[in-house]
């Protein structure tokens, strides 16, 4: 079974602004919770994410198990959306969207996650009882996070 997670995020900043912070590789780790253990291994990367552009991670998702993860670039269009595809990693399959719109005083940032865990009916079963709880643990994160370099956004 596919997966779906959601989220959004009003950020009180100019899209440009925004666009130039989530698009760098080099900001990836300052947005994830340290427990993650995340750490970018690609050698000499760009400093903005392009279309084809592969990224190698160490993660360890659970039980602080060192896993490898690389991902691809799909689409990119700036100061929109890009997509980063898993390659090999944790999931069977994931594709997540990243998406900015201008809106009165910021950004609002959507996230579209489609992911399936390994394992067929037991990676269910982790979803249920670890995967998707530590998903939404590492998004409301990287909320707090934006909020401490971008600020709160007032309605």
């Amino acid at each position: 079974m596919v997966y779906t997670l959601e989220t959004s995020q009003k950020i009180p900043a100019s899209p440009e602004t925004v666009w130039d912070f989530i698009s760098s590789p080099h900001n990836l780790k300052l947005i994830t919770p340290e427990h993650m253990g995340f750490e970018v291994t690609t050698k000499n990367l760009a400093e903005k994410m392009y279309a084809g552009m592969i990224i190698s991670y160490i993660v360890k998702p659970v039980f602080g198990i060192k896993m490898k993860w690389v991902s691809e670039i799909t689409h990119v269009k700036e100061p929109e959306y890009f997509v980063d595809e898993q390659v090999s990693g944790p999931y069977k399959f994931w594709h997540h969207r990243h998406q900015l719109s201008k809106i009165e005083g910021g950004v609002l940032m959507n996230d579209t996650i489609n992911y399936k865990p390994p394992f067929g009916f037991l990676g269910s079963i982790a979803n249920w009882l670890i995967i998707r709880i530590q998903l939404d643990e590492i998004f409301r994160y990287r909320t707090e996070k934006l909020e401490e370099i971008f600020g709160k956004y007032q309605s």
